[in-house]
């Protein structure tokens, strides 16, 4: 006798069900949710705040504060937020005052408005502090200065201090650019890693802590089943902008190159569809600037020239000649290395004159004075790239005693 199709379904659906058991238990699970899982039951009696802003959500898109503030073991008291705000919808660099969270009552500290850190008052009474924040693996976002403040100023009052682990969305297996000079101290500047430096904010932490020598109570909640090669889409983890131009995958990944031509007269994109998957000028001569990068054979990328006419930043409303970028393989694409190349070649002032390139903010982006590099020493793109290439290999031999997956 024939089976019927809904017979064959059935035993098909038996068949597959260890399958995808298996595939849905090995999801990653972030710090959030594997403390959500105990219900903060390590933290019972501890009055908390908790650094987060939008990111600070667990797999079922439900905000660290809502969890905490819930539960019947950690009491959450008060909220600290970053760049952009406790909702990440300010634009880089302005600055935003305290406020009250509308469904808790909790008051929400700024660190992104007259204090970078967090005060004595605002710490008054707690026994710990979260942070759980989507971090994008670049040393100028400042998320993890953020973080690296708070730790410094817990540790000054003996106030415990818990990471709840995420994944590095462009992962944790490739790093890129040199270290930086330990002359620089700044917000965008403030750890000696590479620009793309393939930690998570957990191990950011356990590495500040050491260099800094903090007299610190510290604990990383790790994320579980992440694996370091592993890029954000591949985590099952909903995606949730991290900052308002920083959009998906893609542009978290060529944010460490070519953000920093935010260092320069270039636009990276704000203001159109893709953000840092573009750069361009009203000025710019692309169509030749698209022919250089693509005879210097640079992996992972299709590069091509787009007009576009950015509706914000500097310039708003005016044609500019641009460079798309559209990454066609992950793991090979190297954004610092398209930024040096671009830079190389924009300092011929026969075809790029109006070009302009600020030595002391690009120092802040690349972590040394790369501008001496480009227009004093005349390096060549491979010999810039190579020394780069160098203190990145430098460094993964020195994070090694702080990975923890």
């Amino acid at each position: 006798m024939k089976r019927s199709i809904a017979a064959i379904v059935a035993t098909l659906s038996l068949l597959a069900a260890p399958f995808f058991a298996g595939a849905l238990s090995a999801a990653v699970l972030t710090g959030l949710d594997a403390q959500k899982r105990d219900d903060f039951a390590k933290f019972a009696g501890k009055r908390a705040g908790i650094v987060t802003n939008q990111t600070g959500v667990d797999r079922s898109g439900v905000s660290a504060v809502d969890t905490m503030f819930a539960s019947k073991n950690v009491k959450l008291v008060s909220i600290f937020s970053p760049e952009h705000g406790f909702r990440g919808t300010a634009e880089g660099g302005v600055q935003i005052g305290n406020s009250t969270d509308p469904v808790t009552g909790l008051p929400i500290y700024s660190l992104y408005g007259k204090v970078h850190r967090p005060t004595s008052a605002m710490l008054a009474g707690l026994d710990v502090l979260f942070f759980d924040i989507q971090d994008i693996g670049a040393r100028f976002y400042t998320y993890l200065a953020t973080m690296a403040f708070c730790m410094e100023e817990a540790a000054k009052r003996k106030i415990a201090f818990v990471v709840l682990d995420r994944p590095n969305p462009i992962t944790g297996s490739i790093t890129e650019g040199p270290l930086l000079d330990a002359s620089i101290h700044e917000i965008t500047a403030y750890f000696p890693v590479p620009v793309r430096h393939g930690l998570t904010a957990g191990e950011v932490a356990l590495m500040h802590k050491d260099q800094h020598k903090l007299d610190l109570d510290l604990t990383v909640i790790k994320a579980e089943g992440w694996d370091r090669a592993m890029f954000y889409e591949e985590t099952g983890l909903k995606w949730v902008n991290p900052s308002p131009n920083i959009r998906g995958v893609d542009a978290a990944i060529m944010y460490p190159g070519i953000g920093c031509f935010e260092s320069t007269n270039m636009s990276v994109g704000r203001g159109t569809d893709s953000p840092f998957l573009w750069f361009g000028a009203p000025w710019l001569d692309s169509t030749r600037l698209a022919a250089t990068l693509n005879a210097a054979g640079l992996p992972g990328v299709r590069i091509t020239a787009e007009d576009r006419t950015p509706d914000k930043d500097m310039y708003a409303g005016k044609l500019c000649r641009g460079i798309k970028l559209e990454i066609t393989n992950r793991a090979a694409v190297r954004p610092m290395d398209i930024f040096v190349r671009a830079a190389c070649a924009l300092r011929d002032k026969r075809y790029y004159s109006e070009f302009k390139m600020i030595e002391e903010e690009l120092k802040l982006m690349t972590g040394i004075n790369t501008y001496k590099a480009i227009y004093e020493s005349k390096d060549s793109p491979e010999k810039i790239i190579a020394d780069f290439s160098a203190q990145s290999r430098a460094f993964e031999l020195a994070r090694a005693k702080y990975l923890l997956y």
